[in-house]
């Protein structure tokens, strides 16, 4: 999943962060600074890491990578903020080049390399980013689950005998949030599994079997631009057809409907093709064996 920003700040001249995962930071001009060097020395080297990883120094800092557990293929992490976009060099980079020029590099003054080493090495790299952006992981929820809590909370109140689409998918839902699949106004499952659900509710004549749909307010969050049409109707089905509904999600829609709309996802950019195949497997369910 793309990460982005969620605190970034300056701290005597040092530019720090934390990404939407917890992964703490320094900007290049940050790590620059902290190195006692200038930033062109910094973005030359970063910018052409493939031929300096090749040359002594960039041997010699493969080796302090490889300690930090790092894989060195590059440098910094390219992320997208409300100010633009940043290069994010996470811990291990940081510590690594830090040691670098505290300890290996021939340049007159390493005072101020040494200095900043050794203060991350007591402090640790994390809590020093956490403290100074003011962020505590232990009170931080992803946006994702926000979203779902507050969807959740709002959408409560489905007439006995009845069931929502948005509730009865809370299960895939969830499952996507854990894969890193992010979810916000963009995308919005149920609307996929209601679409499907609803033409084939209408082309095997199932309201003759349970009975008729009825539509229903559907409530989205303030932020999501849908909430300016609030409330929205969404169809909303007899509680006798529940059963139908599970088998018909698990045969048929997750097969043959869910790949196409992760594929979406795919190609926009903000999901992964290795997480798509890892959440495929994971909503499947097994045949009762005999």
């Amino acid at each position: 999943m793309p990460l982005f920003p969620i605190r970034e700040i300056e701290v005597d001249g040092v530019q720090m962060g934390v990404l939407s995962d917890g992964t703490p930071y320094l900007t290049m001009r940050g790590l620059a600074r902290m190195c006692g060097i200038d930033n062109p020395v910094l973005l030359r080297m970063a910018n052409n890491w493939a031929e300096e990883k090749s040359k002594p120094r960039g041997k010699k800092l493969m080796e302090l990578l490889a300690a930090q557990g790092h894989p060195g293929d590059a440098l910094y992490l390219r992320t997208m903020g409300p100010g633009g976009e940043t290069h994010a060099y996470t811990d291990a980079a940081c510590m690594a080049i830090l040691e670098y020029y505290a300890f290996e590099s021939a340049q007159a003054d390493n005072e101020t390399a040494i200095r900043n080493y050794r203060l991350l090495a007591r402090s640790s790299f994390r809590q020093f980013i956490y403290k100074g952006c003011g962020y505590d992981p232990n009170k931080h929820i992803p946006q994702s689950w926000k979203s779902f809590h507050e969807r959740i909370l709002l959408n409560d109140q489905i007439p006995i005998g009845f069931f929502a689409i948005f509730r009865e998918v809370a299960d895939l839902v969830v499952h996507m949030i854990q894969g890193g699949c992010p979810l916000d106004d963009h995308t919005v499952p149920d609307i996929s599994v209601g679409i499907a659900w609803a033409k084939h509710w209408n082309a095997e004549g199932l309201a003759q079997r349970f009975g008729e749909r009825v539509q229903h307010p559907h409530m989205y969050p303030d932020w999501f631009p849908q909430s300016a049409a609030n409330p929205v109707n969404a169809w909303i089905y007899p509680a006798s057809a529940l059963g139908e509904f599970r088998v018909w999600l698990y045969s048929s829609y997750l097969p043959n409907n869910f790949p196409k709309y992760l594929d979406g996802k795919v190609k926009s950019g903000v999901f992964l093709p290795s997480r798509a195949k890892q959440l495929l497997v994971a909503v499947t369910r097994p045949a009762l064996a005999h």
